[in-house]
């Protein structure tokens, strides 16, 4: 089955849902974040399809993810590293590990703990905000449209509650 592209979408969560459009993609990210780099160790760990490892490396590379780096010549084999993007999509990785420990987790509680290194406490992940610090919950949020809205998939609500005019019809 095709995938829809959504990297037309004005909308920021289209996009970056476009980059990471499958399930193993965040647990490959996951696993680069706690160290595991080499194909072999991601396969092993996942135990996904190694053609589909392949695809989905090759792909968190091309958006600039990871970054691929030679370790053996001969019989070429590469480590796949975080870049500083994909160190900057953690946290959210982590927003929604705290939310899977929340609602999803099983009696014997959640797989993985996070700990802060500064103050080497346990930590849940939370969203504040960026000018009070103040913990952000979805109904004390207001939604504005942004300078990138605009009249098409992913911001059409948003543009027309802007009073935004719909695109020439040349175009997308």
């Amino acid at each position: 089955m095709a995938r829809t592209d959504l990297s037309a979408f004005s909308c920021s969560i289209a996009r970056t849902l476009g980059i990471l459009d499958d399930t193993w993609s965040p647990l490959i990210l996951r696993d680069a974040y706690l160290g595991l780099t080499r194909f072999d160790d991601l396969q092993r760990d996942l135990g996904v399809a190694r053609n589909v490892l392949t695809e989905r490396l090759e792909r968190l590379v091309a958006h600039g993810l990871l970054e691929r780096r030679p370790y053996q010549q001969r019989q070429p084999r590469y480590d796949y590293l975080l870049t500083g993007k994909g160190l900057d999509l953690m946290p959210a990785l982590m927003a929604l590990m705290a939310w899977g420990d929340r609602w999803t987790a099983q009696d014997e509680g959640p797989p993985a703990l996070l700990v802060h290194r500064r103050c080497g406490e346990p930590t849940v992940p939370t969203v504040c905000c960026s000018s009070c610090g103040a913990p952000l919950a979805a109904d004390e949020v207001a939604v504005r449209p942004g300078p990138g809205a605009r009249r098409r998939p992913g911001t059409l609500v948003l543009a027309e509650r802007a009073g935004l005019s719909p695109p020439p019809a040349d175009e997308p």
